[in-house]
């Protein structure tokens, strides 16, 4: 029987164009995703969980302090990255430079728009979101996840986590059929989102999104409304994740870290 080739894992874009007001005065010099963590960047631990669960088209959004972002994932060290995990092929990472094309970030709907154009892989609707500031070493971009998704309806799939003290109240609660709610289930609880997320094109196109393709004018607008309005007509899966999870959003999360 002749052997059938894999489909290639979906292109995948890694947060990290915020100014990362609450760490200051760390960011003021060195932009969040580039601070230590246990060794290394903070953005390279999401890089290497993608590009070792095949992901071979990187692009990452940047504007604060965003050329430091830039040198430090060069080719030439994504390569020698890509060597020292044991990573063979070319891996394509591109950068989507809001702060240079207009000065300032466009958040996360507006930057998702934005780098589209960049996921350049046309057979493929589906893509990974992931903020660079996220720990969470033990993440799997599972390629069996993405093909689940991309032979679902829906229009995104969220990975949930356990409320950390810094957000009690959780974000969106999980329905038994799997499905993303706006609020808690009857008896049941609100998550924090992860920002772990499988999207499709389709979410950032009208009539969910009416930001002109490729966000040429640099509009500025939150995932947030987005998202709640596809969760209201059900169209956004989610599942809980409990491994390790860290916002590192102050100072001090980040020491906690060490």
């Amino acid at each position: 029987m002749q052997d059938v080739p894999l489909p290639a894992a979906p292109p995948a874009l890694i947060l990290a164009a915020g100014r990362g007001e609450r760490m200051r005065p760390l960011t003021d010099r060195t932009p969040k995703p580039l601070l230590p963590v246990r060794g290394q960047p903070l953005m390279q631990w999401p890089l290497a969980a993608l590009l070792c669960g095949g992901v071979t088209e990187v692009v990452v959004n940047t504007a604060w302090l965003g050329a430091q972002i830039e040198s430090c994932f060069s080719p030439r060290r994504c390569a020698e990255l890509c060597g020292q995990w044991g990573i063979g092929g070319p891996v394509a990472l591109r950068f989507s430079s809001e702060g240079a094309d207009f000065g300032h970030a466009l958040e996360t709907a507006g930057g998702i728009v934005r780098a589209l154009p960049l996921l350049a892989r046309a057979s493929s609707d589906v893509f990974w979101v992931v903020a660079g500031d996220i720990f969470a070493p033990d993440f799997v971009f599972s390629r069996a996840a993405a093909e689940r998704f991309a032979a679902s309806d829906r229009l995104a799939h969220l990975w949930l986590v356990p409320n950390p003290p810094h957000n009690p109240g959780g974000d969106f609660g999980l329905s038994a059929r799997g499905l993303a709610l706006n609020e808690a289930p009857e008896g049941g609880a609100r998550y924090t989102f992860s920002t772990y997320a499988l999207y499709r094109r389709a979410l950032f196109e009208p009539p969910w999104c009416d930001i002109q393709p490729g966000n040429p004018r640099g509009v500025a607008a939150p995932l947030a409304p987005l998202l709640r309005r596809a969760i209201a007509a059900g169209q956004v899966g989610a599942e809980l994740y409990t491994g390790a999870w860290t916002d590192v959003g102050t100072p001090e999360r980040l020491e906690q870290l060490s």
